[in-house]
């Protein structure tokens, strides 16, 4: 702390200005909390405190509220909306410091590397700005500069966001529910990350082969030759602003196919290809005259896995069958927090829910309402998404606003169908199950691998010198909950040996001819075998 002691004591006077105590004490800053303002101070709400104290930290903390403000899973509505209001302008760079930064990463006078330079900032952000200009063979191109300085700035504060939610999590019993830690953590590796202009044009050029086979979406080409960390150089868009309704219908563009486009292009995005624009506004897409979608900036981004796609799979499984049982499964296995109190509890929240949208289409469900409930639901529940899951969830709510502000009928579910319906297929397909019965055997064979080498470990703990066993009531609990969860992985590592054992055996049977439904019985019966001895055992344990 006292490396940074100046800003520390910045943070603390900032929080006092705004009346914002709690905070401060929370923190561990509360020893430089300053005066608070007497102008203005009772009239604003704590929410709008938040804001304006983030504004006066500067860059940094304005992203940490860009991204809280996405995060309905820990943050009620009244702070959502404040925290939206954020802003991330700067004051412009001076013409002499750009064209500096410019000459010291790539060697040249801009002179010498553009055709043009357009001086004056197209957009001044706190990271950097964009400045227009063309090539030498005439193309036009946008020239993103890195603010001078920002790094040192960005990662000072980086280390103290991450100190203060360490604190937060010590000092505040309700924190506790919350990984604040890995909150910041995940703020740090999205805000180095849109620090660096060669992974943005990275992410670019992996959308752009994402689309390749796709001409109405339009995603600008990297020049690699005039980009650095701190210069990207990538090839202007243009085109009307999606929100720009009097434009578009001046044009004669059909604002329907646009909302469809626009909502198939960031669902193939998710679904499909597990990379999306988690950053989808209005300022970020542009049509064309003959309706093609033209995206841009690319440093915020979301990642599906194949483990989030599947946990995903599940809570729609368990959507569709109006499940609550299933749901709240779903939820704990997708959440990284999991201080669930009381799963009944949750399973009447889940029930109460889904209700509402039983053997509703999906063309018919609002999904902002929806996500909205379903968040709510995490946060009072103390449940908390993976960064990826909110970004999804927050991406899900633009797109639909974005539809139905092209086209009153625009229903996201309609678009939503198809993808959904394939998650659901892929997830019960035989290679899918087969690959998650290999995964569980994996798991197995390592546990009885691993096994021998630490019980020769015990023996000659023994023979060397003994040891003395002193047990506390209450870690003994912790350790039969160990031992049953070994016990489980046992079972169903032979439950996965009968399944692949059958469907090896099928796969023999195919090749010499022999009759598949014989085999297919034979399987069953053993795998029918296997699930009759875990329910004797599990029921021998009970007793």
């Amino acid at each position: 702390m006292s490396s940074h002691l100046g800003r520390y004591e910045q943070v603390g006077e900032v929080l006092g200005r705004h009346g914002l105590g709690f905070l401060a004490d929370i923190t561990g800053v509360g020893r430089w909390f300053g005066h608070p303002r007497a102008a203005g101070r009772d009239r604003a709400t704590t929410p709008e405190r938040v804001r304006l104290a983030l504004e006066d930290l500067g860059p940094t903390f304005i992203k940490l509220g860009q991204l809280l403000s996405t995060r309905s899973d820990l943050l009620p509505p009244p702070y959502l909306t404040e925290l939206a209001k954020l802003q991330d302008a700067a004051p412009v760079v001076p013409p002499e410091a750009i064209l500096e930064a410019i000459r010291a990463e790539l060697g040249a006078d801009v002179e010498e590397l553009f055709a043009d330079f357009d001086v004056h900032p197209i957009a001044s952000a706190s990271i950097g700005q964009a400045h227009a200009a063309h090539l030498e063979d005439g193309t036009p191109v946008v020239v993103k500069v890195r603010r001078p300085g920002i790094v040192p700035k960005v990662e000072e504060d980086l280390e103290i966001v991450q100190n203060l939610a360490r604190q937060a999590s010590r000092r505040w019993e309700r924190a506790r529910g919350y990984d604040l830690e890995g909150i910041a953590q995940d703020f740090a590796i999205s805000l180095r990350a849109e620090l660096d202009y060669v992974q943005e044009g990275r992410n670019a050029e992996r959308f752009a082969a994402n689309f390749s086979a796709d001409p109405q979406v339009l995603i600008p080409r990297i020049i690699w030759e005039r980009t650095t960390s701190r210069v990207l150089t990538l090839e202007r868009m243009t085109g009307v602003k999606v929100n720009d309704l009097a434009r578009l219908d001046a044009g004669g563009i059909d604002r329907k196919g646009v909302a469809r486009r626009g909502a198939e292009m960031i669902l193939k995005m998710i679904f499909q290809d597990g990379f999306f624009h988690a950053d989808p506004h209005p300022g970020n897409l542009f049509v064309t005259p003959d309706g093609s979608i033209a995206l841009i900036d690319f440093g915020m981004v979301g990642e599906l896995n194949e483990e989030l796609k599947q946990e995903l799979t599940d809570f729609l499984i368990g959507f569709t069958q109006a499940s609550p049982s299933l749901l709240a499964s779903a939820l704990y296995a997708l959440c990284v927090r999991k201080e669930l109190q009381d799963r009944p509890r949750l399973e009447r929240s889940l029930a109460g829910w889904v209700s509402q949208y039983a053997g509703r289409p999906l063309s018919e469900v609002n999904f902002t309402h929806l996500i909205s409930q379903l968040l709510a639901m995490l946060r009072e529940h103390h449940l908390q998404l993976p960064r990826h899951m909110a970004l999804l969830f927050k991406v899900l709510i633009m797109v639909e606003g974005m539809g139905v502000q092209l086209d009153h009928d625009f229903a996201l579910g309609e678009v939503l169908t198809p993808y959904a319906r394939r998650l659901v297929e892929d997830r019960i397909s035989i290679t899918a199950t087969a690959q998650r019965l290999l995964r569980a055997s994996s798991d197995a064979a390592e546990l009885f691998i691993d096994s021998p080498g630490r019980l020769r470990r015990i023996v000659e703990n023994l023979d060397t010198s003994g040891f003395q066993i002193h047990v506390r009531a209450a870690e003994v609990e912790p350790l039969v909950g160990r031992a049953e969860r070994i016990g489980n992985r046992l079972v169903a590592g032979m439950i996965a040996a009968a399944l692949i054992n059958g469907i090896g055996d099928l796969v023999a049977a195919q090749r010499k001819g022999r009759p598949w439904v014989t085999v297919l019985i034979t399987a069953g019966l053993s795998t029918i075998g296997s699930l009759v001895g875990y329910l004797l055992w599990t029921g021998r344990r009970r007793d």
